[in-house]
């Protein structure tokens, strides 16, 4: 069992974090808001009041933050995760942000005597209670190996894909097709349901064929009924697909899908609908089908 630090308790990083729990890992907390982190200390994880704090009374201190700003607001300063870590200590960052931030942290972090890994994840909040994240790692092998037993406790699948900041790549260039390939689904949907097939018929074909990605088999229903709390909002996916729309100008990768569904988000913060699911972006095809539900 390890002495785990976890940093970022929303969504996503908390069902993490819980995971570890019910391993029986030793977990220590920070969030910026404590109160979203309550449910968990409720089940046995302990509190720290700063980054720094959680990294010196841990070995391996986790995170999982929100973008780039926040990344960097957490990691750096007389509180931030660098000032807590020393000789022997592991960050992994599962963050989504841009290969050139994390390989700067990286590099800061060495200076101290620790080592830092980026390790995305690919997945939702059910394949995190269900243990079936896919989990990119990017960082020196040696360090990739001394974490790989703790990140099989979040899914069954742990690569090592290369050097520092390329399990970003790798995330990025998974999850421009996430939006992509709901676009698609609407489009298909909408098409469907014009034409006089009942809207649940639709989604219950469309979901039952070799169309439907696991991504669309769970969010696919988010067209008939939209979560209370997004699982990965309009401003969130936006994020990550401007991330790949920059790596594809610096690669000379042109990419015309991502372009064109990267406008549907924007659409979608333009009605409102930035704190929803990006599944929202359904809502967006909906209103210029002249479709009214």
């Amino acid at each position: 069992m390890a002495n785990i630090g976890y940093i970022g308790l929303g969504v996503m990083g908390g069902q993490m974090a819980n995971r570890f729990l019910e391993k029986g890992h030793t977990v220590t907390g920070y969030n910026r808001t404590r109160s979203k982190a309550q449910w968990l200390i409720d089940k046995g994880m302990k509190w720290a009041d700063s980054p720094r704090a959680v990294a010196e009374s841990t070995d391996v201190t986790i995170s999982m933050l929100r973008d780039p700003e926040a990344l960097s607001q957490t990691a750096n300063g007389p509180n931030g995760i660098v000032e807590g870590l020393g000789p022997g200590k592991v960050w992994v960052d599962m963050s989504t942000v841009s290969p050139a931030l994390s390989r700067t942290l990286a590099g800061r972090v060495r200076e101290r005597g620790a080592d830092m890994v980026d390790a995305p994840v690919s997945g939702s909040v059910i394949t995190v209670q269900q243990g079936k994240l896919s989990v990119m790692v990017g960082g020196r092998p040696e360090t990739f190996e001394r974490v790989k037993p703790l990140l099989l406790d979040l899914g069954p699948k742990v690569t090592h894909v290369g050097e520092n900041g390329l399990a970003l790549v790798m995330k990025i260039a998974t999850n421009l097709s996430l939006p992509v390939q709901i676009l698609a689904f609407t489009e298909g949907l909408l098409l469907a349901e014009k034409s006089g097939i009942p809207r649940e018929t639709a989604v219950d074909v469309l979901l039952h064929t070799v169309a439907a990605s696991p991504m669309l088999q769970y969010r696919g229903p988010f067209v008939l009924n939209m979560p209370d709390e997004a699982w990965f909002n309009v401003n969130m996916m936006q994020k990550d697909m401007l991330l790949a729309l920059e790596l594809g100008r610096q690669v000379d990768v042109p990419l015309p899908t991502t372009t064109v569904a990267n406008e549907f988000l924007t659409a979608a913060r333009a009605m409102g609908l930035a704190e929803q699911d990006f599944a929202i972006i359904f809502k967006v095809l909906e209103r210029m089908s002249g479709v009214s539900k």
